[in-house]
């Protein structure tokens, strides 16, 4: 494992997207969204991924100059269409769309379709903490997933993540997959050769193992709650309501028919809509009540919360944005670590583009 700068990562992987066909602008988007996974410690969300973009693209499944663009809208909703776009572009674009609409009608709810893999959920909701603003942002994803009782395929790991503003304290930031774990944590274990903890995927005939190539092997990914004895059928609900809000009601393809990320999947051959779908919310918190009292009461919450009796005194209870935000300052400060498969991925990634990692 070796440290490498912000700036470098985001230098060379700017140059990988502008020799895609990116523009300048399109280009330092992409990156902002994607290097923050690398700084928030999802280092499955990263650069690790900058080759499935470049994957998708050389597919043409990734369109590098998308016009971008409301299709249809009201006061306070809106469907953009992301144009194959990458998500890293289009998610922020719609995102942006649902502030403006919150600032004048108090919320605003944006779904997208025919868009990609749009980075970490988080960064999205926390744009609407800059605004004082909840935050919402969900996406579909590639097809991996088992409901409860199923041997089939049919849903992503569709995360969720929402971001409140407090006043002196840090916002809150709930950022989850609906499986126990996102499908790039699983990818990191492959690069390690490691193997998975037993309630995470199941093999081809339905039983839980742990091998971390078991979904590539034909098995899938369990629902959060890996049982229905642990609550499977939570996790299975979950993330059934990220793939209607976000693919449903927009117009993307939904459930077995999203188009996959994972090179080990083709597109389905009968679409149902138009590329990935995303949703997005954002709500003025002084549309409910004065926004400074709000934020002294999320403090208060924050507080309390963090202050709760530990079973280990080693072990205190963090605030959901805690460990991301204290891993930011320190990547930020000391440097990104990446393992060697990744390393070795991104070097060959230059030489295909004539860029040097």
């Amino acid at each position: 494992m070796s440290l490498f700068s912000h700036q470098h990562l985001f230098d060379f992987a700017k140059a990988v997207f502008m020799k895609m066909g990116c523009s300048e602008a399109d280009a330092n988007i992409a990156c902002n969204t994607l290097l923050s996974a690398d700084l928030r410690g999802v280092d499955s969300h990263g650069v690790a991924r900058l080759s499935g973009y470049v994957r998708l693209w050389e597919k043409k499944r990734i369109n590098p100059t998308p016009e971008i663009k409301i299709t249809y809208e009201t006061p306070s909703t809106a469907v953009v269409d992301g144009d194959a776009g990458l998500g890293l572009v289009v998610a922020p674009f719609a995102m942006q769309v649902a502030i403006e609409k919150a600032e004048k009608a108090g919320t605003g709810w944006v779904s997208v379709k025919n868009s990609n893999h749009y980075g970490i959920a988080g960064f999205h909701s926390l744009k609407a903490v800059e605004k004082d603003m909840i935050g919402i942002s969900m996406t579909n994803a590639s097809p991996l997933v088992s409901p409860t009782f199923s041997k089939e395929r049919l849903l992503g790991t569709n995360p969720i993540a929402v971001a409140i503003p407090a006043q002196e304290e840090p916002p809150f930031v709930g950022d989850f997959a609906t499986t126990p774990a996102a499908n790039g944590k699983l990818e990191v274990l492959q690069r390690k050769d490691a193997d998975a903890p037993l309630g995470w995927i199941q093999d081809e005939e339905g039983q839980g193992t742990t091998n971390s190539h078991g979904v590539k092997e034909g098995g899938a990914w369990l629902p959060l709650g890996g049982t229905r004895e642990h609550g499977s059928h939570k996790g299975f609900i979950l993330g059934s309501v990220v793939d209607i809000f976000s693919a449903v009601l927009s117009g993307a393809n939904y459930g077995p028919w999203a188009p996959p990320f994972v090179s080990y999947l083709e597109p389905a051959k009968d679409p149902v809509g138009e590329g990935l779908g995303h949703f997005f919310g954002a709500m003025r918190v002084d549309a409910f009540r004065p926004a400074d009292e709000f934020k002294s009461h999320m403090d208060n919450w924050i507080r309390r919360f963090r202050n709760s009796t530990p079973v280990d005194p080693k072990q205190p209870v963090v605030i959901p944005g805690d460990p991301e935000r204290a891993m930011e300052q320190e990547r930020m400060t000391n440097g990104i670590p990446l393992l060697q498969p990744v390393i070795k991925d991104l070097t060959a990634l230059g030489k295909k583009f004539g860029v040097r990692f």
